[in-house]
């Protein structure tokens, strides 16, 4: 599909306002090996900020949009709007037909997709150079366009599909209702991280058409949204390109404010059981911990990787290889925008109980809290962030997403640098210190049993 046919004009009259430096040179790495991000910044006068980063290694540029709304900015009752609308976005608009936008992109050789968390929603392509103002067009057609094509079919055949989603994913999925049982346990009411990303089927239920249409006059205005390209391009087409198709797109009304998150404390360890048809049982222990970039998020990582990140960490080579107790065990902390949380799953194996999972876990939980970690495993948890980070930068996809996640939850994009630096400086007495401070804290135990098995459950802590 050409641009240059397409019956669409959208006016340019905005003007850029630069906020960050200019693009420059690719710098050397550090002495950790991870590079800077190179980038430019500019907001347009409907608000929509845009950040711009060179790549000219290969003939490939990525589009990354990232309205800032996510599960967590839904009120119960009217769960699930967010993922429903992630659906929405790709159901046509004023001037792409249903089924044009994957249609036109693939022709060109490129590829699109979107998702959601509790935070954000994101939109993007990956593309060959010159397809690029394709890519720009689409998105801002249906960040200005879409609402005159919505109607109640639309929304009718987008639910059905989240609910379908929703039932394979979560409730006939093993193990897949343990999640929103866990929220729900460990977050307050109303905490906006209480409830699944995907929402409830009885919501969902009840979103009707005047409720999306809503819910997209709120917060899919481009003043509640960032764009990042990164790739092979030139600078100053892509400036004239952004202000052309975005900048007619009137400025959204005053965002609501983000919600926060409460703070609590669990007051006591609490143990659930699920029923599932499962074959073998599963320990989930949850604590609450802390939000992304938080001070002690660092160490926490850290922690969970020597716990259970690799197979010579310290759960993975107890449980797994020398006992050979469990089918498999995980470790993970993670940390969103408002809040946290830091879990260790543990599956045993056939004729190995949860509570002999949960002795073994409190054990090596001990022992770190008492003992500490040994610069061995500092090196090799370091190392694995860096890989990590290193790999999520190799390409310009990567990179876009990197530069739109720092710069709306660090508040700069090109903070690569300063978020390895957290690693290296991150001490063994600080992982010692989290372990001592958050998993000595209350928590929820959550054992998955088989249908009929509620005498597995794990019933108390220091089994």
């Amino acid at each position: 599909m050409s641009l240059r046919s397409s019956k669409v004009v959208l006016a340019a009259v905005a003007t850029a306002v630069v906020l960050g430096v200019p693009a420059a040179a690719p710098t050397a790495l550090n002495a950790q090996g991870v590079p800077a991000i190179p980038y430019e910044s500019f907001t347009l006068s409907n608000g929509l900020q845009v950040i711009l980063h060179e790549d000219h290694s290969v003939p490939l540029v990525a589009v990354n949009v990232w309205y800032h709304v996510g599960s967590g900015d839904e009120k119960p009752g009217r769960t699930g709007f967010a993922h429903l609308f992630e659906h929405v976005m790709f159901m046509g608009s004023e001037h792409v037909p249903v089924g044009a936008f994957d249609q036109w992109l693939e022709a060109a050789g490129g590829q699109n997709n979107g998702s959601t968390t509790q935070d954000r929603t994101n939109y993007y392509e990956w593309l060959p150079s010159n397809a690029l103002p394709l890519a720009l067009w689409l998105e801002a057609d249906r960040m200005g366009h879409l609402l005159p094509t919505m109607d109640q079919a639309k929304v009718d055949l987008q639910r059905d599909v989240v609910k379908n989603e929703r039932r394979q994913r979560v409730d006939n999925a093993p193990y897949g209702l343990a999640d929103g049982m866990i929220y729900a346990a460990l977050f307050p009411p109303g905490h906006p991280y209480s409830w699944d990303v995907i929402g409830s089927m009885d919501d969902l239920s009840a979103a009707s058409l005047a409720d999306v249409q809503q819910f997209f006059r709120t917060y899919y205005a481009p003043n509640n949204a960032t764009i990042a390209i990164a790739g092979d391009f030139d600078p100053d087409s892509v400036r004239a390109w952004v202000r052309q198709y975005f900048g007619g797109i009137p400025h959204g009304p005053q965002m609501p404010p983000r919600p926060v998150a409460p703070s609590f404390v669990v007051p006591r360890d609490t143990f659930l059981v699920l029923e599932d048809r499962v074959q073998l049982p599963r320990v989930y222990d949850t604590w609450h911990a802390v939000k992304a970039f938080a001070a002690d998020e660092a160490p926490l990582d850290l922690l969970a990787y020597v716990l259970a990140g690799d197979k010579n960490s310290r759960l993975y080579k107890r449980l797994v290889y020398e006992l050979q107790v469990a089918q498999d065990v995980s470790a993970y902390n993670w940390g969103g925008k408002l809040d946290g949380m830091f879990q260790i799953v543990v599956t045993p194996k056939p004729g190995q109980s949860p509570s002999e999972m949960q002795r073994l876990v409190n054990e090596e939980l001990d022992r770190v809290q008492r003992e500490g970690v040994t610069p061995r495993e500092m090196e090799r948890a370091r190392n694995s962030f860096q890989a990590r980070m290193l790999d999520r930068l190799a390409s310009v996809l990567g990179k876009a997403d990197q530069l739109n996640l720092y710069n709306y939850f660090a508040g700069t994009p090109d903070y690569s640098r300063q978020d390895m630096a957290r690693y290296e400086q991150a001490t063994a007495a600080d992982v010692q210190r989290v372990a001592r401070e958050y998993l000595g804290r209350p928590r929820v135990t959550l054992t998955v049993v088989p249908m009929g098995k509620r005498e597995l459950m794990v019933t108390g802590v220091n089994q």
